[in-house]
């Protein structure tokens, strides 16, 4: 799903002044400047949209205690649960689960043995028994073993045709229309926008751009073991069997310093899975903005906090009120959940 940001229409008067003839000064007077309109937060209800507002209003003027200059508006945004669903299960999870369905044919042993052999037969259960173990070889089998261009277009391939089992929708039709007006408020608020996730950089890589409108070096995410060499007089990256970096946890603020350079003014999560890059962000000098996603909706979403299988937020809800973070409370706040709900 491609996204348009206000971009288009800077674009448009360029061409249009280009076009133009040149102007007499007495045509000055007369003349209309055309400015683009502030992306607006349309699906947030107050309070929570004020508090943003207010924050992002104070911290861009110029004139205000609480400025913070344009090169210093870095704000990091965890995807799993936060930009998208995450629920039941991971969606790049999902992904590796029907490559292994996909790739099966060409596998018979997988129905006879090894950990591959319950999810062919739909025992989830099963397959989940086997533990950390059992999720390494699903990874090995679906991330490594081709180069970095063909698990992109493997990744858009699936993009394309897969959905999800409860809604039906295109897994990247699956993300909170809310947020992206976040992220296209805080774009046009001169905010460098960044994707900071326990995910596989290459996974989100092949379709943030398209979804968020976030550009692939900004997302960081965990790496995988790659190599370099040449197919022929082509060079090539290869995905190897072995994790180089996890993203996730206290591994978020370590990922920031090492790809971004400096620490966010702004961040979102909805986990303790982000507990630290939210700490670590709201925590430096100056005017800072941490807020957590709650989970609440179970009818137009689901309902999970401190007792779910995955995405579990306990000690982000405790701490919320010492570092003055925003819970957002999505059965509340948000008016509607996935972009094409809205009327």
């Amino acid at each position: 799903m491609k996204r348009y940001h206000n971009l288009y229409l800077f674009s448009f008067m360029l061409v249009l002044g280009a076009c133009q003839s040149p102007k007499n000064v007495d045509d000055e007077a007369s003349e209309t400047v055309l400015v683009a309109e502030t992306p607006e937060l349309n699906s947030w209800n107050d309070p929570a949209k004020s508090k943003i507002v207010s924050w992002v209003e104070a911290v861009t003027n110029s004139s205000s205690a609480s400025f913070i200059p344009e090169r210093d508006r870095i704000a990091v945004f965890d995807n799993d649960g936060t930009l998208w669903t995450e629920q039941p299960i991971y969606f790049q999870v999902a992904f590796a689960i029907d490559e292994i369905k996909r790739m099966a044919p060409d596998h018979p042993e997988w129905t006879k043995e090894g950990p591959f052999k319950p999810l062919l037969e739909g025992d989830m259960k099963g397959f989940l028994a086997g533990g950390e173990k059992a999720l390494m070889e699903l990874l090995k089998a679906t991330h490594t073993g081709m180069t970095t261009v063909e698990f992109d277009q493997r990744v858009k391939t699936w993009m394309e045709t897969a959905t999800h089992p409860l809604t039906g929708k295109h897994y990247n039709e699956m993300i909170f229309q809310p947020m992206l007006e976040l992220l296209d408020y805080l774009q046009f608020s001169g905010f460098k926008t960044f994707i900071v996730s326990g995910g596989g950089i290459d996974f989100m890589r092949a379709w943030a751009e398209d979804t968020y409108g976030i550009l692939p070096y900004q997302v960081v995410g965990s790496i995988g073991g790659l190599s370099y060499e040449m197919n022929g007089d082509e060079p090539v990256l290869n995905k190897l069997p072995e994790l180089f970096f996890n993203d996730d946890k206290a591994g978020k603020p370590v990922g920031i310093w090492r790809n971004i350079g400096k620490r966010p003014v702004f961040a979102a999560g909805n986990s303790d899975g982000d507990y630290q890059m939210l700490q670590f962000t709201s925590t430096g000098s100056g005017e800072r903005f941490g807020l957590y996603i709650h989970h609440t909706d179970s009818v137009r979403e689901y309902a999970y906090d401190r007792d779910s299988h995955i995405g579990q937020l306990n000690k982000g809800l405790d701490d919320a009120r010492k570092y003055n973070w925003m819970i957002v409370d999505m059965a509340k706040d948000w008016k509607v959940i996935y972009p094409y709900e809205l009327k």
